[in-house]
């Protein structure tokens, strides 16, 4: 039911906000990543192993992740090494590759999966002519992360989509191979989902070694004097 603002009742309402950790979900770190593999093979998970494994190698939003189809990641009954999707959200195409443990672990899933190219890799529990909801996706890596004694609150399907990005830019400091990775349309973009700030390009700039010149140690040994100016000798005449 709406209320208005002016009720008394409105300011005894609690905000929908209220305890909860707002923004940038963190990125999991490469511990993180490995434990959760652990965890779901000793469960025989295979649908999540796969699921996982996808989300981190492909840097996908959730409601890109869910909707991959058999054929986008079969070809020749091989698993893609490549492979190029359209984002609902931007409508620009990107393209993602698959790593050896994510091509094992979607190939054992799709094996006992079944189906036909034309399906959803993961389809829905209750119709499985449909896809995986955005909202179970999010429920997975939840528990997920909490099994590997995480807080969910600091994570969440956003976190998985970070995982691989912050992990390369640490690595090389490359921007602009990170924009095309994630299919930003703006360098802007990237920069403040990776939450790149004035002390991250410090640490990147003290981390290369000093340009040095040839023979500047020796030419740093002398004072460097002002050029003689050319108006004194007149200025010495009028005197």
């Amino acid at each position: 039911m709406a209320h208005s603002e002016y009720d008394p009742a409105s300011r005894e309402r609690r905000a929908w906000n209220a305890g909860r950790k707002l923004g940038a979900k963190r990125a999991l770190k490469p511990q993180h990543v490995w434990a959760i593999r652990f965890w779901l093979d000793r469960e025989r998970r295979l649908r999540d192993r796969a699921l996982f494994d996808l989300a981190i190698d492909s840097k996908l939003r959730g409601c890109d992740v869910v909707k991959v189809r058999v054929a986008d990641l079969v070809s020749g009954g091989r698993i893609r090494t490549r492979t190029m999707v359209v984002q609902q959200k931007t409508g620009r195409p990107v393209q993602y590759e698959l790593l050896e443990p994510a091509r094992t672990s979607m190939l054992a899933w799709l094996e006992r999966r079944g189906g036909t190219l034309d399906d959803y890799a993961f389809p829905s529990r209750t119709d499985h002519t449909d896809h995986l909801s955005t909202r179970q996706y999010a429920r997975l890596v939840n528990e997920w992360v909490t099994w590997i004694g995480l807080h969910c609150e600091d994570y969440g399907t956003h976190a998985l989509r970070r995982t691989k990005a912050s992990i390369i830019y640490k690595a090389t400091g490359n921007l602009r191979a990170v924009q095309i990775l994630l299919g930003h349309t703006k360098i802007e973009s990237t920069v403040r989902y990776l939450g790149v700030d004035v002390e991250d390009a410090l640490n990147l700039s003290e981390g290369h070694t000093e340009l040095r010149l040839p023979g500047i140690e020796r030419r740093l040994r002398y004072p460097i004097l002002p050029a003689p100016s050319r108006h004194l000798p007149a200025r010495a005449e009028r005197q």
